[in-house]
């Protein structure tokens, strides 16, 4: 109901939103009226998800504070145990899911790049053969268990019908007052216990009146304490010691009475259940005595049954027999009209296959014609293509002679040009090699001096340098006391 709450906070629509969709043309495929219609009920729907959740908190709340505990735990144990077997079922039916889409992805992986083999082809069987099993086998199991709950579904209708029927004839013995405060919480009156109950509820329930409800007298805190370390030690007197630890306020001789309580109380509810389960096993053979009696009555509504339908088959019988009769009369008058039209039929199958021959002759005739005329057209017309041929041949032929004495003169022709262009060419290259002879021997003669060799030039001073001293010496600088030189090479030492 949280859950159902939350969504319903997270879905209402707020009224900014419902003003922008009042002011928002409505779509062409649906009229304003519907469409408040919808937001309607849907928040009628979320006010009445509202109301029942703060109804089933308040139910809980009075569960909780009232002190029949006894049939609300068996109510819980029971709930825990539907649970358990819908999360088992639950678990079962996604293992086979998985299963078969398991193989379903291996026979889709066995597709891809596969050679159609024999033995590849077989396997794709065994797959999908495993596959379909898997799937008979889920579908199987479901419709026996969804035959199964309605079975259990028809049976616990009949027996709240029952129990409607005994509550509306049961005379009221139970006056509730209306509590004329608003805010208070309503007071609820307890009726004795009935006497149809077996003697273990009765016993169970006067023993929670007047030992003081679920928790025997004690705070629901100490007594849930007390709970948790008996279940620690598994009932061992060893707990005393650690429960007088976490329950300072009592003495060891009330954790024992407590404790005597506490195991009476186990007793009781064994007690109790063995009596639900006596209980439930004699609703069982009632509900199977009432349901072979039913079957008894079907039986003899079958019966019955079957008695007008052999009365009905008896004369259906006589009816076929009659029908029969009639049918076999007519079958006779159509087979003697059937013979005279068939007569009929081969008198006129015979004359049209007369008229057949005559027109096949008379076809056979205008083909043979056609045929001659058509030998001599198409004689006519390859005689035309063998001169046609002939007159074709003899003009490429002479073609062919006048295109090689062209061809032959064009020949020489080009042979003359080229061998001028090599004569012309040999000129050219005779020129210019006399050309270089020429300027070769020029130059030789205009750069071609003796020049005779004088080692002490190389001691001697420069123009420059005497040109130098000129220009010192008229200046009067006096004599030079020191000349300094370049480094000398090695190779110029002591020339």
């Amino acid at each position: 109901m949280a859950a159902l709450a939350t969504t319903g906070s997270a879905d209402e629509p707020c009224p900014q939103a419902e003003g922008h969709r009042s002011r928002t043309p409505a779509p062409s495929g649906r009229d304003p009226v519907d469409q408040r219609l919808v937001t309607q009920r849907a928040a009628q729907f979320l006010r009445e998800a509202e109301r029942n959740r703060r109804q089933i908190e308040k139910l809980e709340k009075e569960r909780t504070l009232s002190g029949c505990t006894g049939v609300s735990g068996e109510l819980e144990e029971y709930k825990k145990h539907l649970e358990e077997k819908r999360n088992a079922e639950k678990m079962n039916l996604q293992r086979q899911l998985v299963k078969i889409h398991n193989g379903v992805r291996k026979f889709q992986r066995q597709l891809i790049d596969v050679k159609p083999t024999p033995q590849m082809i077989e396997r794709l069987k065994e797959i999908m053969s495993e596959v379909e099993i898997s799937i008979n086998s889920l579908k199987e199991e479901q419709r026996s268990c969804f035959e199964e709950l309605l079975k259990e579904e028809r049976i616990c209708r009949q027996e709240t019908a029952a129990y409607e029927k005994k509550i509306e004839n049961f005379p009221e013995s139970i006056s509730v007052k209306p509590d004329p405060k608003p805010h208070t919480a309503p007071t609820v009156k307890t009726r004795p216990l009935d006497r149809d109950f077996p003697a273990e509820v009765r016993a169970l329930e006067s023993f929670l009146l007047q030992t003081g409800g679920a928790c025997g007298g004690w705070d629901q805190y100490d007594h849930q304490t007390f709970l948790t370390v008996w279940t620690k030690h598994g009932g061992r007197p060893a707990y005393r010691k650690e429960a007088k630890l976490y329950l300072p306020g009592l003495t060891l001789e009330e954790i024992e009475q407590h404790e005597k309580w506490h195991q009476e109380l186990i007793y009781l509810q064994g007690k109790k259940r063995e009596a639900i389960q006596r209980w439930k096993a004699s609703k069982h053979r009632e509900r199977q005595s009432r349901i072979q009696s039913q079957e008894e009555a079907e039986e003899a509504v079958r019966r019955e049954k079957e008695a007008n339908s052999q009365a009905h088959q008896h004369r259906a019988e006589e009816e076929r027999v009659e029908a029969a009769r009639r049918m076999e009369e007519w079958k006779e008058e159509k087979r003697r009209n059937k013979e005279k039209e068939e007569e009929q039929k081969r008198a006129e199958e015979i004359q049209k296959r007369k008229r057949a021959m005559e027109e096949r002759c008379r076809q056979l005739e205008v083909k043979l014609t056609i045929e001659e005329q058509l030998r001599l057209r198409r004689a006519e017309e390859e005689e035309q293509q063998r001169r046609g041929k002939e007159e074709e041949q003899r003009g490429m032929d002479e073609r062919s002679r006048e295109a090689a004495k062209v061809i032959k003169r064009f020949s020489e022709r080009d042979l003359h040009k080229v061998e001028a262009k090599l004569q012309e060419k040999r000129m050219r290259v005779k020129e210019e090699e006399e050309r270089q002879r020429r300027i070769t021997a020029l130059m030789k003669e205009r750069v071609d001096a003796h020049i005779s060799r004088d080692p002490s030039r190389v001691t001697r001073p420069t123009k420059g340098w005497e040109e130098r001293m000129k220009h010192i010496g008229s200046s009067g600088g006096g004599p030079v006391l020191q000349m300094f030189h370049r480094a000398v090479p090695t190779w110029r030492e002591g020339l």
